[in-house]
């Protein structure tokens, strides 16, 4: 244990009859917005994901998980906290030994460890032990159920007012592993090679990539060539097996996110087929996460977007049409707070797009980092603490 840590403090798996106490603890975490707490008991359920709690006379002070991937040889680390009344106390740096101290054990195949800062942990001294891999906008907004139907169409209105929208192709799965064969996409697409679906950020292997269909993202990718088009902004292609897929990967209900029941899109014949994907220095991609409930109260759900290019007109695109997929699989009468991930240079055009709709408090940048497991630990040693 850490010098200065509380004697008593206990290092101990997550359980279930722990939810209660870490909902508690948790309270305020991201403004309401926080995803553990909803993810917390599905997540006991994964195996590639481990959950460990600090205990200080016997209550819960304290939370940090991690999960492998990458085929076993990196583990991210998410959602670390400390109850505000042991904050200062060492029970962070005691929870990141001890999960260091498990990886060692038994998960020897592990040599990176990759975690998300927000703008404010960023400082010289961070930068100093850490390797920045990336850095995102984060753009949100919050839409009232009554609301959803003209937000959308104030949307394709501003679309149209910039030329028009960009064809889109829905990719199933096979569509999904095949354009990732192409290294121009990975060139140009995915900062480091890495693909960030919310906070999971995952190299492009085929493991990985499983494991996103399993959770039912919705991906969506336009090329580069492709000229913007006036037409109903219902309008987009599906692959030929993407109904099939979906069904087989997903769940009947919404108390699975990591499943959902996603409903097919509308065809169009008048719009590339997946078979036209070619080798491209660039092209636009976007991935839907489920929309889940978040404690902020009032029947509210959360919708993340990750964006991957740099055009605006096709950031504009994809969002608008993430957001009428979204729709028809959100729980009717719930109202939804739309958090937008996206390169910094489409922040200004994101945020006019979004103009007249109520802005959320979740503003401010996603930076991705890693660092090596033998450097972490020298950082964690009792002799660094000194």
């Amino acid at each position: 244990m850490l010098e200065n840590s509380p004697p008593d403090l206990q290092m101990v798996p997550a359980t279930a009859q722990d939810y209660d106490e870490f909902v508690s603890m948790s309270a305020g975490i991201h403004g309401g917005l926080d995803s553990r707490v909803f993810r917390y008991l599905l997540w006991l359920k994964d195996p590639l994901r481990k959950m460990f709690l600090a205990k200080s006379e016997g209550k819960v002070v304290g939370f940090l998980c991690f999960m492998l991937v990458d085929d076993g040889t990196t583990a991210v680390a998410d959602g670390l906290r400390v109850a505000p009344w042991m904050r200062g106390r060492g029970v962070a740096k005691a929870l990141q030994k001890f999960c260091l101290d498990n990886l060692h054990s038994n998960h020897p195949t592990v040599t990176k460890i990759r975690f998300f800062l927000g703008p404010k942990d960023i400082e010289p001294a961070v930068l100093n032990k850490y390797h920045l891999l990336n850095s995102k906008a984060l753009i949100s907004v919050v839409i009232p159920y009554e609301q959803m139907e003209e937000k959308i169409k104030l949307l394709e209105h501003r679309l149209e007012g910039v030329g028009g929208r960009r064809p889109l192709v829905a990719l199933s799965p096979s569509e999904v592993l095949r354009l990732f064969e192409d290294p121009c996409t990975m060139e140009g697409l995915l900062p480091k090679g890495l693909l960030i679906q919310s906070s999971l950020p995952v190299s492009i292997r085929r493991s990985n990539l499983e494991l996103l269909f399993r959770q039912g993202v919705v991906w969506f990718y336009s090329q580069p060539s492709a000229s913007p088009k006036s037409s109903d902004a219902s309008e987009v292609h599906v692959a030929p097996d993407i109904t099939e897929s979906r069904s087989h990967d997903s769940a009947p209900t919404h108390q699975e996110p990591s499943s959902p029941n996603v409903a097919p899109l509308t065809c169009s014949s008048c719009l590339p087929s997946p078979s036209t994907l070619s080798c491209s220095p660039c092209g636009f991609l976007s991935l839907g996460t489920p929309p889940f409930p978040v404690p902020l109260g009032g029947g509210m759900y959360r919708f993340d977007i990750d964006l991957f290019g740099t055009d605006p007109v096709s950031a504009q695109t994809h969002v608008l049409h993430q957001l009428i997929e979204m729709q028809r699989v959100l729980p009717a009468g719930t109202n939804v707070v739309f958090c937008m991930y996206a390169e910094t240079s489409l922040c200004p055009e994101l945020t006019r797009f979004c103009q007249a709709i109520t802005p959320s408090h979740a503003l401010g940048e996603q930076h991705l980092l890693d660092i090596d497991m033998s450097t972490l630990e020298s950082y964690l040693s009792p002799q660094a603490q000194c």
